[in-house]
């Protein structure tokens, strides 16, 4: 039994507020807010690794830096908004890695023996789509778990890559694929201290603004949501549920060929079969650290965004002290992201409650 001289006993009420209504208000904008928590500690976690960077070893908030992480980050922040749909539908996609060894690999080897350059390179985002397609038909017409259809795309796409080339292949000098790694100015500093983008740089942009249009204003975007909150109500609200789980994996495919091309022109147009190993598992971490539900139905690509500079963020730390094993890197991400999942496994704990 509780003391009945209570602090709460003891306040007066709210003179213009009905009793209740208050608290009513807070617990209602928690409600709406509480999704964005993961997010907005993943931002937390972002500056303070950028501010403890530049405290203990310099030159972090340094335009050169910042402008060499966005550049080698583009193709991750691509495969990021793919996988952020998928998941959001409550999918998997742990193929893109390997279809973006496949997709660089076979791309080069195609403008090698004279196809056009562009054409080539639609080739790449073809390719990307078509596994993509497969996954998606596997799970929607065949009932195959995504984890299981997007597995077995993994292993496709990676032995089709090493039948191809066993070797890197290099594309061919004046190709426009390393036009996409042309440095453009933007800032001129001090000595080396240049803020420059390319037009690779600027490729991941406009995927992230597209992908963010997609998913928040469009009728396909809405269903996304709705097949990851509750696939049987999203198709009793007559929702088109299998043309566009099918899609959502055909978009994931073709921006994972997107990223071959971004990447193979970030390198110098050289191509290898054990390219983007380990790469799903960086842009399911970076989905899940920004904030998207593993569950489904809840996300958003800048929350991804962050989820991959704080990856970036990790990998610059262990880079500039150079005393800590980079193995360590995975232990790391391991540990932020099991915390962000329990984070997450709170908070929908306490909205079912």
């Amino acid at each position: 039994m509780s003391a009945p001289n209570t602090l709460a006993h003891a306040l007066p009420p709210v003179p213009d507020l009905p009793e209740g209504k208050g608290a009513g208000r807070l617990n209602r904008l928690w409600e709406r807010n509480q999704t964005l928590v993961p997010t907005i500690a993943a931002l937390v976690l972002l500056f303070g690794m950028l501010i403890y960077a530049e405290v203990a070893y310099g030159r972090v908030f340094h335009a050169g830096t910042m402008s060499s992480l966005l550049v080698s980050f583009a193709p991750t922040i691509i495969l990021a908004v793919g996988m952020t749909i998928v998941i959001v539908s409550g999918g998997i996609d742990l193929s893109v890695g390997a279809v973006v060894a496949f997709s660089s690999v076979a791309g080069v080897m195609v403008m090698n023996i004279g196809v056009d350059d562009w054409a080539s390179m639609a080739l790449m985002i073809l390719s990307g789509a078509t596994f993509g397609a497969l996954a998606g038909v596997m799970v929607q017409y065949f009932n195959v778990q995504p984890f299981i259809a997007t597995l077995a795309m993994m292993f496709l796409a990676r032995g089709l890559a090493s039948i191809l080339s066993t070797t890197p292949v290099q594309a061919p000098e004046g190709s426009p694929i390393h036009l996409l790694a042309t440095d453009w100015k933007l800032i001129d500093g001090p000595r080396v201290n240049d803020f420059t983008i390319t037009p690779g740089l600027l490729i991941a942009v406009l995927v992230v603004l597209g992908g963010m249009f997609y998913l928040h204003r469009t009728r396909g975007g809405r269903t996304v949501y709705a097949i990851g909150g509750n696939e049987s109500s999203a198709a009793l609200m007559g929702l088109p549920v299998a043309r566009t789980r099918v899609g959502i994996y055909i978009i994931s495919g073709a921006l994972a060929g997107l990223a071959a091309i971004v990447y193979t022109a970030e390198v110098g147009g050289k191509a290898q079969n054990v390219t983007g190993i380990g790469w799903e598992l960086d842009a399911i971490a970076a989905v899940v650290i920004g904030g998207t539900l593993l569950t489904g139905g809840y996300g958003y690509i800048l929350g991804s965004v962050v989820g991959v500079f704080v990856i970036a963020a990790m990998r610059l730390i262990i880079t500039k002290d150079g005393t800590i094993n980079p193995e360590y890197l995975t232990i790391i991400t391991g540990g932020v992201l099991l915390v962000f999942v329990l984070l997450q496994r709170a908070l929908t704990r306490r909205r079912a409650s």
